[in-house]
């Protein structure tokens, strides 16, 4: 890939205009000073959550959350990569690009792996041609039209056919001109036990390519032929063996199994605009929803979910939903794609497949319609596990009903006070027979027990305002975020006013939220009037925060009253800390130290009186200001 100057992207982004670009994509107003707002391009809405600013060419989408500049907003809608939005963005502005000097190792690297990309790429159209035009691709045919998947969908994926023959892609890409090496480091040819001779790796296989985000063929995942149980191996008949069902391409410099999901560069625009995504097991099964129009589906590469493929998933939507087969892979992908979620902010549902069908199957045997219905009906993650736990266990004695609730007891561990504890609470004692308060009682606790006074001498009224006392303190953390993101707006709203504040404010105590705070010391040294300078390529989350406070301060401008309330609001949550913190200190510390941190608290409360005068006073004056 060429790589540009940043003088040459500097130019292109001055000679955008950004309302033109993005009203090709919807309808704009104005709502603020230097804001436009319109309906999100990026998820389906009704009132318009979805704002830009002109002269700093950001966006920000206050309903899902999407953000970025020029650069990923042509990404998103186009479906390109970045320097295919920077050579789109070019031409229209009549920018010519300059190339970048590159050092030659960082060159030959580029260019090997272009050459790699460009082997796979070339492979892929070979494989495809193979399949709808060889005679003995006519099984594969067959099979695959028997599944219910046309050719117009099986073209999109860019699905071939493996010839049988031993040397046919060996001798084709070598006569293109790439060595035997480079066929073995993308992972197409490999040696022989016996003898050491080059042979390709798929034959007499059903090829399905497996792409990055941007669309570049990484490897394949290759289905052998059904009723065909063993393929031959080395050269020609010099061995057989039993072969797999599906042969994935191994780890290679360039494809990395653990980090893809199949078919993300047709589904990303699509599960952005939704807000969710679904993940299948199959490759067929997502060719078979893509044809039946639900098109935000990925599919796992063969492999059990990692920690980067849902971080993939994270990124395209705020939802997934999980359709997976009824089989154990299946299931365990499920558990382990919970497991792996739970530290992130992604929603789980779980897509109930009737008759233990996979989705291609489900679409062939009952229409699409019938998946949609699944998907539709999908449910909260936690319930599916509870209504899989209530119809495999044993409810028939007490022994069995214990052992249910056993197993529920941690799924419940994992809930809030909320609607949907309490209805999970209802179907369990529906199901086992037994009164609501003593499945409350028995899923409550936590298992097991941690021993010792502190935990025997909770009273069970303690134990059950845990839940709400935690939700509590997450209430006070985000009140506290919007009170610390108000006050970085109206320093942008107003530059030359919000300068001479934000200096004196002293990030690491007044922010709690750590982006935030981050955002703050970068604005304590970046010029306000171009706060996103310098921070695009530095620091995704960052950029992010700031786009939101860029975006939500172009909707109006700030006094000098409105600035230092906000300010004077932060001063009184950091001395409320620190009276909290030194009270905390007060009870655990000895009677000498005790008796210091009670003049401390004493201290303490006489600044926080002082600076609440100061607070009702900008109040006052600043309700005065504002108009009628």
């Amino acid at each position: 890939m060429a790589l540009y100057t940043r003088e040459s992207r500097d130019l292109v982004r001055d000679a955008v205009d950004f309302i033109e670009l993005v009203s090709a994509k919807t309808e704009l107003r104005r709502a603020g000073p230097s804001n436009y707002e319109g309906l999100c391009p990026f998820h389906e809405e009704r009132t318009p959550s979805f704002g830009i600013d002109p002269n700093q060419k950001v966006y920000y989408c206050f309903g899902c959350q999407a953000s970025g500049d020029i650069f990923t907003f042509v990404q998103e809608t186009e479906g390109v990569d970045f320097k295919g939005a920077l050579e789109m963005l070019a031409q229209r502005t009549g920018v010519e690009l300059e190339l970048e000097q590159e050092n030659p190792e960082e060159m030959q690297k580029r260019r090997r792996r272009e050459r790699l990309l460009e082997l796979l790429s070339r492979t892929t159209a070979f494989y495809e041609r193979m399949l709808w035009e060889s005679d003995e691709a006519a099984p594969a045919r067959e099979y695959l039209t028997g599944r219910g998947i046309d050719e117009a969908a099986l073209r999109q994926h860019g699905v071939g056919y493996a010839p049988s023959a031993w040397d046919r892609v060996l001798r084709a890409s070598l006569n293109g001109g790439y060595s035997e090496a480079e066929l073995r480091a993308v992972g197409l040819v490999q040696r022989s036990r016996e003898g050491g001779r080059p042979f390709d790796r798929f034959r007499g296989r059903i090829m399905f390519p497996l792409a990055d985000v941007r669309g570049n063929v990484l490897g394949f995942g290759a289905r052998v032929m059904p009723g065909r149980d063993e393929e031959r191996r080395g050269e020609g008949a010099e061995t057989q063996r039993p072969g797999p069902k599906y042969l994935n391409t191994s780890e290679t410099e360039v494809f990395h199994k653990g980090r893809h999901l199949y078919s993300a560069h047709i589904a990303r625009s699509h599960a952005a605009r939704i807000g969710s995504v679904i993940l299948c097991e199959g490759y067929t099964d997502v060719i078979a929803l893509h044809q039946a129009g639900i098109m935000n589906v990925v599919g796992l590469m063969g492999t059990a979910l990692t920690e980067l493929q849902l971080a993939e998933l994270a990124r395209m939507a705020p939802t997934v939903l999980l359709a997976l087969d009824a089989d154990t892979a299946g299931q365990g992908a499920m558990l382990k794609a919970a497991e792996v979620a739970k530290d992130r902010k992604l929603e789980l549902r779980a897509v109930r497949l009737p008759g233990g069908l996979d989705p291609a199957d489900l679409i062939q045997q009952q229409g699409a319609e019938a998946m949609r219905a699944a998907v539709e009906t999908s449910v909260p993650f936690v319930r599916f596990r509870v209504e899989q736990a209530l119809a495999s266990g044993d409810d028939g004695t007490p022994e069995g009903r214990d052992r249910i609730l056993d197993e529920l007891r941690p799924l419940f561990a994992t809930l809030p006070a909320s609607a949907l504890r309490l209805d999970l609470t209802r179907l369990v004692a529906g199901r086992l027979a037994l009164p609501e308060s003593l499945i409350d009682g028995a899923l409550g606790e936590q298992a097991p027990r941690r021993s010792g006074p502190s935990q025997s001498g909770r009273s069970e009224r303690e134990r059950s305002q845990a839940l709400p006392a935690a939700a509590q303190a997450s209430g006070v953390s985000s009140r506290r975020r919007q009170v610390e993101q108000a006050f970085l707006s109206l320093c942008l709203a107003s530059p030359d006013l919000g300068r001479p504040v934000l200096e004196q404010m002293r990030p690491q105590e007044h922010f709690t939220d750590g982006v935030l705070r981050a955002v703050a010391e970068h604005l304590r040294s970046a010029d306000l009037r171009n706060p996103m300078q310098g921070v695009q390529d530095s620091d995704p989350e960052l950029a992010h925060a700031l786009t939101e406070i860029v975006i939500e301060a172009g909707r109006g401008k700030a006094t000098e009253a409105m600035l230092r309330v906000s300010a004077l609001q932060l001063e009184l949550g950091y001395l409320d800390r620190m009276i909290q913190a030194a009270r905390v200190n007060a009870r655990i510390e000895s009677s000498d130290s005790e008796a210091q941190s009670g003049l401390e608290v004493s201290e303490l409360a006489r600044r926080r009186a002082d600076v609440k005068r100061d607070f009702d006073t900008a109040q006052e004056l600043a309700l005065q200001e504002s108009p009628t």
